[in-house]
C-alpha cells in the first residue's frame, strides 16, 4: 500500500476479544499481514474487551461468545451503546443457537462461524468498514428458528410474504419473545427492507433506489420503529423469516 493510499484509506483497526491464546493469537497473525488491517488490541475476556474498546475506539471487534468474566453477549452489548461506530463481529460455533440469538439482540453486526475459510474472514471484515451486515446462511437458519420458536403459537396465522399484510402477532416480538403491535411497511419501505436483507449498506440502496443517502437512513429508522427492531441485522433476519414459508 503506497503512501497516499494509507492516508486515503487508513488501516482497519481491530481488536480481537478470544480466550483461547492459540486461537487469539493465531488470528492476530492473519489479519496482521493484510496491508490494510491492523490489530490494535486483544482481550482474554469481555471484561477486556470492553475497556479495549473504549481506549482504543477500534473499527471492528472480533468478538468471541464464550469467554470468562464477562461473555460476548454483555460485551457487545456494553460495546455497541458506547461506541455505535464500532463494529462487532461475532465469531461463533453451530451449536450456540440461543446464544447468537441474543448476540442479534445486542447489536452485533455480523457473524461468523469458527471454521470459516481465512478469506470469508477478511472479506467480512472489509464488509463492516463498507457499512454492510454479514451473516452466513447457517447462522442466519439458526437465529430464523429462534425467532419462530420464540413466536406465540395459539391462533398463529401462515407467514405471508407480504409484509404489510403479515399479521402482526407474527411480525414483532419483543426481546422475551411476547408480540408488539406493528404498523405496516409501505411499498417503498418493503423494498428498502428486501435490500438490507441482501446486505446492501445505506449508500448503496441509495444508489439503487435513487434516493439521497440521508432519505434512506430516515426509512431504515422508521422501518426499525416499525418492526421493533434494534439493529440492521435484526432487520434482515425478520425479513428473511417473513419471505420464508412455514
Amino acid at each position: 500500500m503506497t503512501l497516499e493510499e494509507r492516508i486515503n484509506h487508513p488501516a482497519i483497526r481491530i481488536v480481537i476479544a478470544e480466550d483461547q491464546a492459540l486461537v487469539r493469537r493465531g488470528a492476530a497473525m492473519l489479519l496482521s499481514m493484510e496491508p490494510d488491517m491492523e490489530v490494535v488490541g486483544q482481550a482474554r475476556n469481555g471484561i477486556e474487551a470492553v475497556e479495549l474498546a473504549q481506549l482504543l475506539h477500534p473499527d471492528v471487534i472480533l468478538m468471541d461468545l464464550h469467554m470468562p468474566l464477562k461473555g460476548g453477549v454483555a460485551a457487545t452489548r456494553e460495546i455497541t451503546q458506547a461506541l455505535p461506530s464500532t463494529q462487532i463481529l461475532v465469531l461463533t460455533t453451530l451449536h450456540d443457537d440461543e446464544t447468537v440469538f441474543e448476540a442479534v439482540r445486542a447489536g452485533a453486526h455480523a457473524y461468523l462461524l469458527k471454521d470459516a475459510q481465512e478469506d470469508e474472514l477478511l472479506e467480512t471484515i472489509r464488509a463492516l468498514r463498507r457499512g454492510e451486515s454479514r451473516l452466513t446462511p447457517q447462522i442466519a437458519r439458526k437465529v430464523m428458528d429462534q425467532f419462530r420458536r420464540l413466536a406465540p403459537t395459539s391462533n398463529a396465522e401462515p407467514v405471508r410474504e407480504d409484509v404489510s399484510n403479515t399479521p402482526s402477532s407474527d411480525k414483532g416480538l419483543s426481546a422475551h419473545g411476547g408480540a408488539l403491535a406493528t404498523e405496516p411497511l409501505s411499498d417503498k419501505e418493503e423494498k428498502i427492507l428486501e435490500l438490507i436483507s441482501e446486505s446492501m449498506s445505506n449508500r448503496q440502496i441509495a444508489n439503487t433506489m435513487f434516493l439521497a443517502e440521508g432519505t434512506v437512513k430516515n426509512y431504515v429508522s422508521r422501518i426499525m420503529e416499525k418492526l421493533h427492531a434494534n439493529t440492521r441485522t435484526e432487520l434482515a433476519l425478520l425479513s428473511k423469516r417473513q419471505s420464508r414459508p412455514e
